[in-house]
């Protein structure tokens, strides 16, 4: 059917991405609707490239979006695109985390100005109430609440692989009790949700600190324990939960902090302890040594450490509003979505130097 849009399933460029927005069942529910589809060959993508082609969908080399996807198709991804091409063109689905005064933002939207095209950032797909319509918050929560756990208790070993949940799960509930003592900052939302999970399942106690919580913030009580998980997703300014001068007020029981949201470099951050991300490689970054060592994860793709069962959630969520891009009439959560590119680039105009 020639007036469906063309999906082309782009590679992810970082090597310890495994995930994909879309899984191969529900590529074939969009097959079967007509929706042409093509995905890219990628060596780390948890499900195979012969899936994918088994269900209709035609294939692609790694990276060939830039020269071989029509201008009309929409390009789908996750994380970050490479640096070439230098102006975009297509219309593009990911996560571009460039609206928030990240530093990469201005670069990135400068790209897109210069080629024309259009950023689809999935983090702003929302309904009209602002609930995001398709995240990864439950397993990114899961699987850093998870990290946490293990790190706390001497067990976390580098570099970080890809496990099943059931294997996982053993891990966690493999220490005998050991009176740890976690907070979760945010417990309500997917995040808080996933965390808490983690939690419970490694035998660890929880505190759940929802809104009220944080407006009259203890962070004596804070400090206090020995895992911080913040699962706060927040789009405005707001006084941090921790800073530097407070790790070494008083007491600290605190010696793990697991931060969802990884909102570095951005007015945004909650937790101005740290001012870079870690990774697969390294996970932990030691912020306080003896006698009261402190370290915080902060990664930015931790869904991928659980790439099937992140992948076939998210998939789920995303799939109507994939089959809603060729509706007879616009879609409203699609509209706001690329309203909100085009207020970013609208403030990158106004202030060269900032995306928002």
């Amino acid at each position: 059917m020639a007036d469906l849009p063309q999906l082309w399933m782009r590679s992810e460029t970082r090597p310890t991405e495994r995930r994909a927005p879309l899984t191969p069942d529900d590529a074939a529910r969009l097959v079967r609707q007509g929706v042409r589809i093509t995905v890219e060959d990628s060596a780390h993508r948890v499900f195979p490239l012969e899936e994918y082609a088994a269900v209709g969908c035609a294939t692609a080399p790694a990276g060939s979006w830039a020269g071989a996807a029509p201008g009309s198709a929409y390009v789908l991804g996750l994380k970050e695109l490479p640096a070439a091409p230098e102006l975009l063109h297509h219309r593009h689905v990911y996560f571009g985390h460039a609206y928030k005064g990240q530093p990469q933002g201005p670069e990135l939207l400068r790209r897109f100005a210069a080629g024309g095209g259009t950023l689809l950032d999935l983090e702003y797909l929302a309904d009209a109430q602002g609930r995001r319509l398709a995240a990864f918050g439950y397993w990114a929560g899961y699987a850093g609440a998870a990290l946490a756990a293990l790190h706390a208790r001497g067990l976390l070993s580098a570099p970080l692989v890809p496990l099943p949940r059931p294997e996982l799960d053993a891990r966690l509930r493999a220490s005998p009790p050991d009176g740890l003592r976690a907070l979760v900052i945010g417990p309500d939302g997917r995040s808080g949700r996933g965390a808490c999970d983690a939690l419970t399942t490694a035998g660890i106690h929880v505190t759940r600190w929802g809104r009220a919580a944080t407006r009259r913030l203890d962070r004596g009580a804070l400090l206090d324990h020995d895992i911080l998980v913040n699962a706060v997703l927040t789009d405005r300014p707001a006084p941090p939960f921790l800073t530097p001068a407070d790790l070494d007020a008083g007491p600290r029981r605190l010696s793990v902090i697991a931060d969802i949201t990884c909102d570095t470099g951005s007015d945004l951050h909650l937790l101005p302890v740290y001012d870079r991300l870690t990774d697969w490689t390294a996970p932990a970054l030691r912020l306080r040594g003896a006698p009261r060592p402190l370290d915080v994860i902060a990664i930015d793709n931790l869904p991928s450490l659980l790439p099937a069962e992140a992948a076939r959630a998210f998939s789920a969520d995303l799939l109507p509003k994939l089959a809603a891009l060729h509706a007879p009439s616009p879609d409203p959560d699609w509209l706001r979505c690329r309203d909100a590119f085009t207020t970013a680039l609208t403030a990158l105009r106004q202030d060269p130097d900032r995306a928002a």
